[in-house]
Parts: structure tokens; C-alpha cells; sequence
């Protein structure tokens, strides 16, 4: 259990960690701050992030530099319609020892047993590869015939995904959506940021991106962030939002009913709780607050929702969506208690 001196240091200590993090990536990315803090909170919350964006915005620049900040094994996977999953996951190969002539049955790793795996354009490879990540996600282990082998700790899964409308991809089943805890956006930068990209890679040398944290410091800060205080009628707002997205649930509102297939399951109530407490602990918060959820709702519950077709053609997204709800959520805990709509949504 922390003591409040314990507590005060971890705190100053990732507080530090993100400051020392986001300098150094600045070194080799100009902007994409918010992008950078999400998948920061998603490494001390040990879940896996997908970033989706069209090619040429540095995205996997980013999860490099990234790995690079943390004294890490990383492993960089090309997915391309031929790969298939021994590709990722290893092989078993006989081997003959020289000196005794006997035939040996030995496991061959692949590139999956690493601490930072960068899956690049994940959605460019069939079902049957994309599939082969599930295990590795989730039970942080893979199979191989009889035998299973265990992954490395920490193990991080950063995937980059090309929007869906371009050619040459294959989508993402829901269920391997649903092992990502956050899909981050990645748009274009403004004037001035694309100003410096120009300048800084038309230009000579460059600045050497250094190593901020450390395998097990990783690990300590990644339990530290388990122990921050979130109080029941934070846990109860996160529940109000992600019922919300849920077509057949008593108290949703009608625009919900409308345009969304399909929410938000089990596991987006649990990554909002603990993102928002490791968001918390890197802004110096011992405590959750709602805006915390507010600030990942978007990440969490967007790769979540099916937007009906109607929707769709009439140009609404998930992110529109999620701002209505938001929109309609009482963040006050006497004001959330006391709406009907609310009520139903709690009795049911």
C-alpha cells in the first residue's frame, strides 16, 4: 500500500517521465501533442493503442521515437496481404546437433517477443494474420502447436492503420478492434507545424531521440497508476456514457436509437476507469476526475460504436455521437442522480 510519501514521488516521478517523453519525441515529431499523451497513457495503463491516418503523417515515426524514449526491446512488423501469422509468431524448426547427429524440435521467436511491437498498416494484411495478434493481445502469450510461450513484460501493441476507403485494405474484425484500447486519430498538422516538418527533414543532421525510462521503472509506475483513488460517482458517470451507446438499453437517447447499429461493450467502462486514472497521475492527480473520462471518450468508445447507414451517408461519425452524449450527460453527481433518464439507465 502507498503511503502518502511513496504516493507524492511516483506522482513527481511520472510527472517527470512525461515531460522527459514528450521532449524527446518533439525531437522527431513537430506537433501531434494530444496523439503522444494518449499513447503515453495507454503504455502506463498496459493497453495496446491503433493509430489510424492516411500515409505520410509520421505514424510510425511516432511509435518508433516512442520506443526509443524506453530502454525497450522493439520489434517493427510490416503487414502485407502475403504475411502470415508464423510470420509473426515464430516457428518450430528441426534442428541436427553436429556432434551427436540427434534431430532437435526447437521454437524459433518471432517478432512478437519484443517489448514495444510497432504493427505497421495492420489493416493491409488478411483476417487469418490480423487474427494471429489476438492471443498475443490479450493473454500476452502465443501458441504454437502444443506449446505456449510467454511474451516479454512490459508488452506493448502500437498498430498503424490506413483509413479503410483506400485501396489494398482489409478492415479490422470487431473483436481485434475491441483489444485496442484506444483508436487515436492522426490528421494533418496546421500551417506552421508542416512549416517545420519541411524545414527539418530538408535539411542536414537531425537531433538523437534518448532513452527516458527503463523496463522495470515502466512496470513500477504501470501498478502506481492501479492505485489512484476514482470514486464511485466517477465510475457511475463512465457507465452513464458508455450505456449510452447501447441501442436496446432502457433511458437511451433517441439520436442513439437512430444512428448507432451497436455500442460499446464491457471493456470500454474498464479502459475509460484506467485510463483515466494513469491521465490523472501524469497530469499530478491522486484522485479521478469526470473531465478525465470526457478527455478519452472519444478514444475509447469511437472503434466501439457501428454507425447505421443512414447515419453514415449523412455524414455523421462516432465522434459526433460521442459529443452529443457527452453533451447530455450531467457531470454534477445530485444532477446525474436525479435525471429519469438517468435513473432508468442505473436501474436497468
Amino acid at each position: 500500500m502507498n503511503t502518502p510519501a511513496t504516493m507524492h514521488q511516483d506522482l513527481d516521478r511520472l510527472q517527470v517521465a512525461r515531460t522527459q517523453i514528450l521532449e524527446q519525441i518533439s525531437k522527431a515529431i513537430v506537433g501531434q501533442t494530444e496523439v503522444v499523451e494518449q499513447l503515453l497513457i495507454g503504455i502506463f495503463s498496459r493497453g495496446h493503442c491503433l493509430l489510424e491516418g492516411v500515409p505520410g503523417l509520421a505514424k510510425t515515426l511516432m511509435i518508433s521515437s516512442l520506443a526509443k524514449t524506453m530502454n525497450l526491446s522493439f520489434s517493427r512488423i510490416q503487414f502485407t496481404p502475403d504475411l502470415m501469422p508464423a510470420d509473426i509468431t515464430g516457428t518450430e524448426i528441426i534442428e541436427e546437433n553436429r556432434t551427436t547427429g540427434a534431430r532437435e524440435r526447437r521454437f524459433m521467436e518471432g517478432p512478437l517477443f519484443a517489448n514495444v511491437i510497432l504493427a505497421d498498416e495492420i489493416n493491409r494484411t488478411p483476417p487469418k494474420t490480423q487474427a494471429a495478434l489476438l492471443e498475443a493481445m490479450q493473454e500476452r502469450q502465443i501458441t504454437v502447436g502444443r506449446d505456449r510461450h510467454e511474451l516479454s513484460d512490459p508488452f506493448f501493441v502500437l498498430a498503424t492503420q490506413n483509413p479503410l476507403e483506400q485501396e489494398g485494405t482489409y478492415p479490422l474484425p470487431e473483436a481485434q478492434q475491441d483489444r485496442f484500447m484506444f483508436k487515436v486519430l492522426v490528421d494533418y498538422p496546421n500551417f506552421n507545424e508542416e512549416f517545420e516538418v519541411a524545414r527539418r527533414t530538408t535539411g542536414v543532421g537531425g537531433s538523437k531521440v534518448e532513452s527516458v525510462l527503463g523496463g522495470e521503472e515502466i512496470i513500477h509506475l504501470q501498478n502506481f497508476v492501479r492505485t489512484i483513488e476514482v470514486s464511485g460517482h466517477v465510475i457511475r458517470y463512465a457507465l452513464a456514457i458508455v450505456r449510452q451507446t447501447r441501442v436496446k438499453q432502457d433511458g437511451v437517447p433517441d439520436f442513439v436509437k437512430e444512428q448507432v447499429g451497436w455500442g460499446a461493450g464491457p471493456r470500454a467502462v474498464q479502459f475509460l476507469i484506467i485510463g483515466a486514472k494513469a491521465r490523472a497521475a501524469m497530469l499530478g492527480r491522486s484522485h479521478v476526475d469526470p473531465q478525465d473520462i470526457q478527455y478519452l471518450a472519444k478514444p475509447v468508445l469511437r472503434h466501439r460504436m457501428n454507425v447505421t447507414f443512414a447515419a453514415e451517408s449523412d455524414g455523421i461519425t462516432t465522434d459526433s455521437i460521442i459529443d452529443r452524449i457527452l453533451q447530455n450527460t450531467p457531470t454534477a453527481q445530485d444532477e446525474l442522480l436525479r435525471d429519469a433518464r438517468f435513473q432508468k439507465i442505473f436501474a436497468s
